[in-house]
């Protein structure tokens, strides 16, 4: 049998098993219901909210991008998986009880229940526009383009026109991760994201570990790690300097304001936290979660700097970035466990997509539906026109999706875009939270006006940007605190009449898990080891240094 069929039967098969085994384990789940479908009838245990937070946040921008950034600037672009964890704490300690307390389902919820009810719908309105317009299309874009790459499908198909491989890619992937969500519920997605977690893991870290051997030699995987260490010893620095993707000091400003929000206040992400079956499951969920994120550069910086280190500084060849990755796994991966890595790595793109669409139509039949549309709507109806809508976008995400051929920064343009509307909705679900006398009419102006500021700053006036602020990260941060100066001073100048007082609504046993806070203070302590061991300061004070342009900058490109 020809390796190619090998790989895609196997690929099928174990794509399969994980659909199987997600059957099976959620076919008796209560779809009916605004509670079974949308948070999985608040049944969620800690291993399955830890495995679908990563899988939802792994998928080609960071097994390809993050090792191809690792690829042209070392071991500083683990600042993303690294400070992650920070997050993560602060979900586990600050946020998830008031929002388990709130009984919330989604965050412009509380929102309303902080503020007004215009607020919650202008968040709600934020979050699907930029759902359905940037984070669902570029899901299937880079989803398609990885796909293409893992599988060979050019050869395997025999289909040699790029567009429309691109096009029919992007439909396969955007039917089977609506199957999921639209059929399955929030249950399904999460069961079968613990399933792909586990194989990701496992055929990331065997990656890890045949690249060290092929280096190593005799020696093995640790005569690998020295070799690295002793022949590159500047790709190990987890320091950035002035011209690296994420220069240190930036970690302060943007960098860290940016990951508070992905992993506090993202709908799409902590879905699965409010589905915690109860506090203790959830808080657990979260800090294995910061856990498995401190172990992420292992599979998704370190495979970068070995491919430098075999192909740059062994071989002496010119490969481009975006591509180190893929090239080390053909080169250490035997050819009988292809299908098997490009199933969860697919799974991986399938999570992220399915979680996204959950999450839009969940936003669209709590906030939109039943609010605006049929204030009446039986829990049947709700959750069926959260079926029609996603159906609906899911549709226009795919068609959407192969007009982003072509652009020459698409993660650039991904992490952009983003940032429009998550400095602001982080700033004020965290001055809601603390400040009991803000008004609603501060929040409405802090949301808008956010969007509006960023909006400009960053895609009217970028150069502006970079000279006044030095770069876009730096501009949140200062836009971030902007926002809530507005709101405090609209607190201590316009308060409310009376303190907001954070009703509990009895959704779920609110009783902390009691090792939350001495592992929250864990997890941070092995946050400042790690920079402390790997740290090379003496970069700061560099005026150059050569990087190239980052992977995750850079479109993946198997249909150019």
């Amino acid at each position: 049998m020809p390796a190619i069929w090998f790989t895609l039967i196997s690929f099928l098969f174990f794509t399969g098993l994980v659909a199987l085994l997600t059957w099976l384990a959620t076919r008796g789940e209560d779809l009916k219901t605004q509670k079974g479908y949308f948070l999985a009838g608040r049944s969620l245990t800690f291993p399955v909210i830890a495995g679908s937070l990563l899988l939802t946040n792994l998928s080609t921008e960071q097994m390809v991008g993050l090792n191809g950034d690792a690829f042209s600037a070392g071991l500083s672009v683990m600042v993303w998986e690294v400070v992650a964890v920070v997050a993560l704490v602060a979900m586990a300690l600050f946020f998830l009880p008031r929002f388990l307390k709130s009984g919330i389902t989604t965050v412009p919820q509380l929102l309303e229940i902080r503020f007004d009810r215009t607020t919650q719908i202008i968040c709600n309105l934020i979050f699907l526009i930029a759902y359905m317009t940037i984070l669902l299309p570029i899901i299937l874009y880079t989803g398609a383009q990885g796909m293409a790459s893992i599988l060979n499908l050019t050869e395997l198909t025999g289909i040699q026109n790029h567009t429309v491989l691109l096009w029919l890619s992007v439909w396969v992937i955007g039917l089977i991760g609506s199957a999921y969500a639209l059929l399955g519920g929030l249950r399904s997605t999460a069961f079968s994201d613990m399933l792909n977690g586990i194989g990701l893991l496992a055929g990331g870290f065997l990656i890890t570990i045949l690249g060290l051997k092929l280096i190593g030699g005799d020696a093995g995987i640790l005569g690998g790690l020295e070799t690295l260490s002793t022949e590159i010893p500047d790709r190990l620095n987890s320091i950035g300097g002035a011209k690296a993707p994420v220069p240190f000091w930036n970690i302060f400003t943007g960098v860290l304001i940016i990951n508070v929000f992905y992993w506090c206040t993202n709908q799409q992400i902590i879905q699965r936290t409010l589905a915690a079956s109860n506090l203790a499951e959830g808080q657990k969920g979260v800090l294995l979660t910061g856990l498995l994120k401190l172990l992420g550069p292992l599979y998704l910086v370190l495979p970068g700097i070995m491919a430098y280190y075999i192909f740059v500084v062994q071989r002496g060849e010119e490969l481009k970035s975006v591509l180190a990755y893929g090239t080390l796994v053909r080169e250490v991966l035997p050819w009988w466990l292809t299908g098997f890595f490009a199933a969860v790595l697919v799974g991986a793109i399938l999570s992220s997509f399915n979680s996204a669409l959950n999450s839009t139509c969940t936003l669209f039949s709590l906030g939109i539906y039943k609010r605006l549309w049929k204030k009446d709507a039986t829990e049947i109806q709700v959750v069926r026109s959260g079926k029609y809508f996603g159906c609906l976008i899911a549709a226009m995400s795919m068609i959407v999706a192969p007009l982003l051929a072509g652009q020459d920064s698409i993660f650039t343009y991904l992490q952009t875009m983003n940032g429009i509307y998550n400095i602001p909705i982080c700033a004020v679900v965290l001055v809601g939270l603390l400040s009991k006398r803000t008004p609603a009419i501060a929040a409405k102006i802090a949301l808008l006006g956010g969007v509006i500021i960023i909006a400009l700053g960053v895609l009217a006036f970028p150069e502006a940007v970079n000279y006044l602020f030095g770069g876009q990260w730096h501009f949140f941060g200062v836009v971030f605190v902007l926002l809530i100066a507005v709101m405090l001073f609209f607190a201590y100048a316009f308060p409310r009449p009376t303190p907001w007082v954070h009703e509990d609504s009895g959704e779920v046993d609110l009783t902390p898990w009691k090792y939350v806070v001495p592992c929250g203070i864990a997890l941070l302590v092995v946050v400042v080891l790690i920079y402390a061991f790997f740290a090379d300061f003496s970069v700061l004070s560099q005026s150059t240094e050569v990087v190239a342009t980052p992977a995750s900058a850079e479109a993946v490109v198997p249909f150019e």
